[in-house]
């Protein structure tokens, strides 16, 4: 049993991050720094079901952590996650359109398809190539830089990344410290320059010195532990099945990713040869697949491209 004088609880957890965001005030104040505007500008944040709606049978079963709706009528779907999910982007996308498209009943018009926001809240890196530890994404149109809509919003935290350099001050890096605190003194710095991070605090000591909610919060916190145990070792078992396929394949993704890193800068092939230290020609025939992915240089296409699939079904 953890004791009481010292246990405090980590709002990373899922538990734990669930019961802060039952406090209005707690919710005004993150929704405001998350959306860049001032708290006196969310009126209401009404708390909603976290099972989304399922139309079908055969239909996957959507539960959000936490459902907002934001003066009347904007939907909000609060996410954090812990351990590294590979395959975040399509988990997001799918919460969001299916929030999007729930409210809409048979017979009705699309007049009644209204905004729908995720904020994901991650401790692990998803977007390695930005610096930037928040990003918001639109739908845009491509060239003109037009936006398509406005209905649909995501943005994203990465809490490892306050690690790794500075940045301005702002009330959404304040609540992004707070999540990724671990002390009570580092609660506590943060919790004097927010009067709702200062409510989200008091209320964290409450949590963490009551029983009944620490042993949830502990349960929770052992799942999640031991899921990541399971997933390691069952990564662990294949990976000497597949150890030499996977190196190799490995070693040439990574070499096509660095080769579109210099891309980016504008570098030559045969400056970039120079640069790694690799054959021209191989650097070349790279480079000019590369090219056809451009701007976004999708490094499992390309990898494809050059026949990656074929050359591992013929070993």
């Amino acid at each position: 049993m953890a004791n009481t004088n010292t246990f405090i609880m980590k709002p990373k957890i899922d538990f734990c991050f669930k019961e802060l965001m039952e406090f209005a005030e707690v919710r005004r104040g993150f929704i405001a720094a998350v959306l860049g505007i001032s708290p006196e500008e969310v009126v209401s944040t009404e708390l909603k079901p976290t099972h989304l709606r399922v139309k079908h049978q055969k239909d996957k079963l959507g539960i959000l952590d936490v459902h907002v709706i934001l003066n009347g009528e904007i939907q909000i779907d609060m996410e954090i996650q812990v351990a590294q999910f590979l395959f975040w982007r399509e988990r997001s996308l799918f919460y969001l359109s299916k929030m999007y498209s729930d409210v809409i009943l048979a017979g009705e018009g699309y007049q009644v398809l209204g905004k729908c926001i995720h904020v994901g809240i991650l401790d692990f890196i998803l977007l390695e190539e930005d610096e930037e530890y928040y990003s918001c994404f639109h739908l845009w149109e491509d060239k003109r830089r037009r936006i398509y809509s406005d209905k649909l919003e995501i943005h994203i935290v990465e809490l490892p990344k306050l690690a790794e350099r500075e940045y301005p001050e702002t009330a959404l890096l304040k609540w992004a410290r707070f999540f990724n605190a671990e002390k009570k003194e580092e609660f506590e710095m943060v919790a004097k320059t927010d009067p709702h991070i200062q409510k989200a605090y008091d209320q964290l000591l409450y949590m963490s010195g009551n029983e009944e909610k620490r042993l949830l919060y502990e349960a929770r916190q052992k799942a999640l532990n031991d899921y990541n145990t399971q997933m390691y070792s069952n990564w662990h078992d294949g990976y000497s099945e597949g150890e030499k396929k996977g190196y190799k394949e490995g070693e040439e993704k990574k070499l096509i990713e660095l080769i579109c890193k210099k891309m980016k800068k504008n570098c030559s092939a045969e400056e970039i040869a120079d640069l790694l230290e690799e054959d021209k020609a191989k650097v070349e025939t790279i480079y000019n697949t590369a090219l056809n992915f451009a701007p976004d240089y999708n490094i499992e296409r390309i990898w494809k491209k050059l026949g990656g699939r074929k050359k591992q079904t013929a070993v």
